[in-house]
């Protein structure tokens, strides 16, 4: 990422505010664009990206007032055209949007059924789903319904919506109170679609149910694909997705359910290549021997040393492959960034482990040099 970029920027700015004041003011010519503008810009720039979706719907408010009923005309009246119905995948939409979700539900929390026509139809401009979470919360029948009538709905978005919104662990969402059971019969549905947005925001919330309940989600993908209501590629990809923290933490299950095998008779041996140094990179070679054909996931672990003496383990994928001949030898150049804001790498004894099909099968000790 380059340095001084700042998302907040790019999806929140004067260009962006301009553009929604002025869908705002096609809509209604009572609408004062430039005093909303100048309202949001005054503050605009201070807050977080978060807060910046909660400042602009308030400033929607104040130049729009009134409960959703009153308000629900104009709203709908702004949007633009939905996005492109022709595409399957990776619209997410455009952040200047997702103010209009808080406004919602500002606004329409004590009247549900519109307020679920509204982001039915906001969440094909950009993702309601963090908008929906409160109505969930507020009417959770209410909205369960709704979401069954949505799994069967024209648009893709609409349909994401319906699993999206419910994950246990949304990013940035309002935790909701369902059952980690409550969303499945919509999943049931929901997992045979055929776009693919929709398909990874099922494998994302099989994934987040799988963090407490790994045999729960091991069992649903089981019975999908004894029902082979899914493209059978589609549903491998989905599975494969869905499985990856389990795959991270050598879920032994999970990794027969991807075919490989974590008793398998696999010998294998770690060397490190040189000096490790903060700034530059850990440099080391795999060496594995087995049973020709036998498939294997390898992944890599750095056991890093923390502040204070602790130890943190960080998980790396590194090969999906096959002993061809009975052995694979594999190289890898792990950067270590010394510059990095999110996790501060400290000089001294570090760990390196192997694991192969779910199992930690060789180790070595390395020092981490400043």
């Amino acid at each position: 990422m380059a340095q001084g970029f700042s998302l907040k920027d790019q999806l929140f700015n004067a260009e962006k505010t301009g553009y929604l004041a002025g869908l705002f003011a096609e809509a209604d010519p009572g609408f004062n664009a430039q005093a909303f503008q100048t309202q949001v810009m005054s503050r605009l720039l201070e807050l977080e990206l978060k807060e910046r979706m909660a400042w602009i719907a308030e400033c929607l408010q104040q130049q729009v007032p009134g409960e959703l009923p009153t308000v629900a005309p104009t709203l709908l009246r702004a949007l633009p055209p939905p996005l492109d119905p022709n595409k399957t995948d990776d619209d997410f939409g455009d952040f200047i949007f997702a103010p209009l979700g808080d406004w919602v539900v500002n606004v329409g929390l004590d009247h549900p059924d519109l307020a679920l026509d509204v982001l039915a139809e906001l969440t094909q401009r950009f993702s309601m789903e963090w908008a929906i979470r409160p109505f969930l919360n507020r009417h959770p029948e209410h909205v369960m319904e709704r979401l069954e009538n949505w799994c069967g709905h024209d648009s893709y978005h609409v349909r994401r919506l319906v699993s999206e919104g419910t994950r246990p662990r949304l990013p940035w969402g309002q935790a909701v109170g369902l059952e980690l059971t409550d969303p499945l019969p919509l999943l049931d549905r929901l997992h045979q679609d055929q776009t693919r947005y929709v398909t990874r925001s099922v494998a994302n919330h099989l994934n987040d149910i799988s963090k407490k309940d790994p045999d729960l989600v091991l069992d649903r993908l089981q019975g999908w694909s004894r029902s082979q209501r899914q493209d059978a590629d589609e549903l491998r990809w989905m599975t494969s997705h869905t499985l990856r923290g389990l795959v991270k933490a050598g879920h032994p299950r999970a990794m027969k359910m991807l075919g490989y095998d974590p008793d398998a008779d696999i010998q294998v041996s770690v060397t490190v290549n040189g000096q490790a140094k903060i700034g530059g990179a850990l440099e080391f070679d795999v060496s594995l021997a087995g049973e020709a054909n036998q498939p294997v996931l390898i992944d890599y672990i750095i056991h890093f040393k923390r502040p204070g003496g602790k130890k943190s383990a960080k998980v790396h994928k590194l090969k999906q492959a096959a002993l061809r001949n009975g052995n694979l030898t594999l190289s890898k150049k792990h950067k270590l960034k010394g510059d990095a804001t999110t996790f501060r790498l400290v000089p001294g004894a570090h760990l390196l482990e192997i694991q192969v099909n779910g199992r930690v099968r060789a180790d070595l000790d390395f020092e981490l040099l400043d």
